[in-house]
């Protein structure tokens, strides 16, 4: 198809397509052909002042990050508390050059109440420095609940200093929600929001007006490739991912048993003694328990009936799964599996912890 044939939204100018609603350019198909058609995403974004959030892969989104190295402004980096290693952006800190960063800890109502919220900004701070970003501040919110929005927005107003403010996340961080109720508490007007296309990019940023010449703009999710929420249907993305307070479960596990995660993961574990395995999953996952010997067996003829999701077994290949080995040392630990949980596991333990190849999993100090 030329150039000239391709149909594109007026508002955005994304190609226009009626196949994937969560791809930019989405259209019902029976609105295709209409004259100037707008996607759904600036539809709503006209309409309701409500932003969807749509995936870019690391390179468009990277691409889009280099051109912003030269403007000025500070950066809002929202990461999902539940999933922080998994939803952090380790690009960030080469591309945004010396821009001030606020880290926002989005989803903290999903950590059980009892969490130590001052430890775990600590441990967020501590966390970011290690992997070379450095922030400002550290807010932790819920924009489902509307908890922490006014922290944030006096930490916007503490260190903007007059800038503009750039707002970036991965895909299902919860970060349209979040600019979303920042519009509504700060402006409360339709219509206030527009898209800029930026120079040298093929991709739009939505900016908001905060005054008469500064902008809040809104960049498009980048999509994670070793988060588990990118191997999983729509549907299952809402078993894996928790929507409520994460309720722990608590496995006694004997060396030589095992723990699946539906039949996205497992746990085997080695060797340490009796001891609790204590699960942070979302509440909707199945978590189901069996000998280590028998699991390789299980694993192949259950997929998709005992041990889901996947629903589809054909959509998961067990061929292309990895091994990988942890031991928890002298202190409590997180096994952390992007995209989907974490396994909390006392002093002195081996476990084999089997994911698909792309996805990564991460021994940190806990949380808990």
């Amino acid at each position: 198809m030329s150039d000239t044939e391709v149909l594109k939204c007026i508002g955005c100018g994304a190609p226009l397509q009626s196949e994937d609603p969560s791809a930019p350019g989405y259209v019902p198909e029976h609105n295709l052909f209409k004259e100037d058609v707008v996607c759904q995403r600036c539809f709503r974004l006209k309409n309701y002042n409500e932003i969807q959030d749509v995936g870019l892969d690391s390179d468009d989104f990277l691409d889009l990050l280099n051109s912003l190295a030269d403007q000025k402004g500070i950066v809002v980096n929202v990461v999902d508390v539940f999933d922080f290693e998994g939803s952090f952006i380790n690009a960030l800190k080469r591309i945004v050059g010396n821009k001030k960063i606020i880290l926002a800890a989005n989803k903290i109502d999903l950590l059980p109440k009892q969490i130590n919220k001052r430890r775990l900004k600590e441990w967020l701070k501590k966390t970011s420095r290690k992997y070379g970003l450095v922030a400002e501040d550290v807010v932790l919110l819920s924009s489902k609940k509307g908890q922490g929005i006014e922290d944030l927005l006096d930490a916007i107003n503490r260190i903007r200093q007059d800038e503009d403010i750039y707002i970036v996340g991965t895909t299902n961080v919860g970060k349209s929600t979040l600019i979303n109720k920042l519009i509504e508490r700060t402006m409360g007007e339709k219509d206030v929001i527009t898209t800029s296309r930026f120079p040298g990019t093929t991709l739009d940023m939505i900016d908001i007006p905060l005054d008469e010449t500064h902008f809040m703009f809104d960049t498009p999710g980048i999509i994670q490739a070793h988060q588990m929420t990118h191997y999983v249907t729509d549907k299952e993305l809402k078993t894996i991912m928790p929507k409520s307070e994460i309720k722990q479960r608590v496995y006694q596990l004997n060396e030589g048993q095992t723990l699946f995660f539906g039949g996205l993961a497992r746990i085997d574990y080695v060797s340490g003694g009796k001891r609790p395995l204590i699960c942070y999953f979302s509440n909707e996952l199945n978590i189901h328990r069996t000998k280590t010997e028998k699991a390789n067996d299980l694993w192949r003829n259950q997929l998709g009936s005992v041990l889901a999701p996947p629903s589809d077994p054909d959509q998961f290949d067990l061929e292309q799964v990895k091994a990988v080995r942890l031991e928890t040392g002298k202190e409590k630990k997180d096994v952390m599996i992007a995209g989907l949980g974490f396994i909390t596991i006392e002093a002195g333990a081996k476990v084999i912890v089997r994911v698909p190849k792309a996805v990564d999993v991460i021994l940190r100090k806990s949380i808990m």
